[in-house]
């Protein structure tokens, strides 16, 4: 299993509300910082991993670690669900996330719950379709937090992920090395002001279980098909699943 000491980047005994305030206190630059540090390449991801579903028309959405709800919106906009939650532990983030919401006009679709995405408090088969856009890595415990989203989903329900990963073809897994280790921890931490939240985001990335290896833990946590596509020289990674 994927716990704590694997992707956590944190020191055993630290608990959650640590990393919860972490966030919150990023929540401010947050959507100004993932643009500039992606080059606006973000946006396209997003794009791709939500038109994965898009085949399949869902209507009762969750939208897992759901931060300031950009992935939430643009699904929302693209699919037309009939309700998406969007799911986080960080009110901060949220609350960055409603006034967007209403900016859009989109308050009648989505709505927010602070939420333990290790045990998430809907019954059992509640919704068509469940997406994460670049959070899954900080769970404390992949196994169970995959196995939630699993739950949730109706018979037949897909998962849609996009996470960020290491590439691994010569020269991009060097450059992306240089690029992490330096510029990303340094330019975050001078935008938000936060010490320590761009640079946990380099241990979270590399500690996490890619490709092949992370379709095997979705299959483990009861998803009968999964896939994956690598985008943009192995920097971000799509994966689908069915249940």
């Amino acid at each position: 299993m994927y716990k704590q000491e694997t992707i956590n980047p944190y020191h055993e005994g630290e608990k959650a509300s640590q990393v919860e305030q972490m966030f919150d206190n990023i929540a401010p630059t947050y959507d100004t910082l993932n643009h500039r540090l992606s080059w606006d390449i973000d946006r396209g991801w997003r794009r791709k991993a939500i038109k994965q579903l898009k085949p399949f028309a869902p209507q009762a959405m969750l939208d897992i670690a759901t931060g300031t709800g950009d992935f939430a919106i643009l699904a929302a906009k693209m699919l037309q669900p009939k309700s998406l939650i969007g799911a986080d532990i960080s009110e901060g983030m949220m609350e960055v996330g409603r006034k967007k919401v209403l900016k859009e006009g989109l308050q009648g679709v989505i709505s927010f719950a602070k939420e333990d995405c290790l045990h998430l408090s809907y019954a059992d088969e509640t919704f068509d379709a469940v997406t994460a856009a670049f959070g899954i890595r900080n769970f404390s415990d992949l196994d169970r937090g995959l196995s939630e989203m699993c739950r949730v989903l109706r018979k037949g329900g897909h998962l849609s992920i996009v996470e960020l990963t290491t590439p691994v073809s010569f020269p991009m897994k060097q450059l992306f090395r240089i690029y992490s280790h330096t510029v990303l921890p340094v330019y975050g931490r001078l935008i938000s002001k936060d010490t320590s939240a761009y640079s946990y985001l380099t241990k979270t990335i590399e500690a996490f279980p890619q490709g092949e290896r992370m379709v095997g833990i979705l299959q483990k946590a009861g998803f009968s098909e999964a896939s994956f596509k690598r985008l943009t020289f192995g920097i971000c990674t799509m994966y689908f699943a069915t249940k």
